[in-house]
């Protein structure tokens, strides 16, 4: 029986469940901020593009989880290089953290 490895972008979903919202104690994927992650191929290797919302418009945090998001995501020896969009529709809600991380804030 052979299992398969995990593809590029779970693989980049997995690192992207490491990086913690700086101001509430759950990762940016299981607070719902994380709305895609796409792998394209360039004349230089891979590149991915991670779009991605905040819990509001006047968070001043996304800057710096963006360049945490690249950072992360560069290590990848297949990702030659690694942007993120920031987008504000749809509009995050409560309702986007999942079942894990309303756990993790004592939500459920």
């Amino acid at each position: 029986m052979s299992i398969n490895p995990p593809s590029l972008e779970e693989q980049i979903w997995a690192l992207l469940q490491e990086i913690y919202d700086p101001e509430i104690p759950v990762n940016i994927v299981d607070l719902g901020l994380v709305y895609g992650v796409a792998v394209e191929d360039t004349p230089n290797g891979k590149s991915a593009k991670i779009t991605m919302t905040l819990t509001n418009p006047a968070c001043v945090m996304g800057p710096m989880l963006s360049e945490m998001i690249k950072s992360k995501v560069n290590t990848l020896p297949q990702i030659s290089d690694a942007s993120v969009e920031i987008v504000w529709e749809p509009v995050w809600s409560k309702d986007m953290i999942s079942e894990r991380g309303r756990m993790e804030l004592g939500l459920m």
